[in-house]
Parts: structure tokens; C-alpha cells; sequence
């Protein structure tokens, strides 16, 4: 079995959207908060900045921890790629520090195509992972929490 594995990701709201990733596989379109895995020395905050840039090509400034997840990868619809994965991961709220970027990241993730600003109330209308965090986003629920292995 892998080592648990933390991972930073990122919560950017500006004007009732949010900035995700947008990823392409066999079933279509999908959208992930951006971020990953946090580097050996590496502080989570630095781990949320250095993977923005990778995958929207904007630097961020980070505030608050919003929210801490598991991901166990067993008792998830994509276990039989992953049942092996344990990560834990914090969310961070972050300000977009370029403005009229182009979001040409220079180390997408392998299915990402691009980035793309999602209005809040639309997030229960596209695939988006992971989903439990829809509701905390489109009620404005930000406050440190632990969300447990939600889906």
C-alpha cells in the first residue's frame, strides 16, 4: 500500500464563480479545485502556490485552511483505479494575484485542458470532484472544517 499523501489545493472565488480546472477523459469534461501533492520540505501554502502556477499559470496569494478531506480511494467510484490511494487534503482560500491571465500553466495535470470560471449555482450541474464541497461553495460556507471521505 502507497504512503498517505498530502495534497494543497486551491479555493478561488471571484464574482460568485470559481476557478477549477477543466479535465477530459472517457466520459467528458470534469472539474477539479487546482492544486496536488505537497514535495518533501515543502509547506502546504507554498505546495498550493507552486501548483497554480503549474496548472492556471496564475500566482496566488493563500489565506485561510477552508476545509480538510480524505480521499480513500476504496470507497470511491474510481476505486478500481486507485483503491490504493490514501490523500488528505487542504483546501485554502486564494486571491488571484495576476490579473488578465492567460492560464497557460506550465505543468498541467495529464487530463487537464484547461481552466475555466464556473458560476457557483452551476456547480451541481457539472462533474465536478470533489462534489461534496458543492454545497459548502454555493452557501458560502467558509469556515475551517473537517469534511471527512466525502465524495
Amino acid at each position: 500500500m502507497k504512503p498517505i499523501r498530502n495534497s494543497a489545493k486551491a479555493v478561488i472565488i471571484a464574482d460568485n464563480h470559481i476557478l477549477l480546472t477543466k479535465n477530459l477523459d472517457s466520459d467528458g469534461y470534469f472539474y477539479l479545485y487546482p492544486g496536488g501533492g505537497q514535495e518533501k520540505g515543502e509547506e502546504l501554502k507554498d505546495a498550493v502556490i507552486r501548483e497554480c502556477l503549474e496548472e492556471t499559470g496564475c500566482q496566488v496569494s493563500v489565506k485561510d485552511l477552508l476545509f480538510i478531506r480524505e480521499y480513500i480511494g476504496q470507497n470511491h467510484e474510481f476505486a478500481k483505479w486507485d483503491s490504493d490511494i490514501h490523500q488528505v487534503e487542504f483546501y485554502f482560500e486564494c486571491v488571484m494575484e495576476t490579473q488578465n491571465a492567460s492560464f497557460a500553466g506550465d505543468n498541467p495535470d495529464a487530463d487537464q485542458v484547461g481552466v475555466e470560471w464556473i458560476a457557483l449555482n452551476q456547480l451541481d450541474e457539472i462533474r465536478v470532484y470533489p462534489k461534496g464541497l458543492t454545497k459548502h461553495m454555493q452557501n458560502n460556507l467558509k469556515k475551517p472544517c473537517y469534511i471527512g471521505d466525502s465524495n
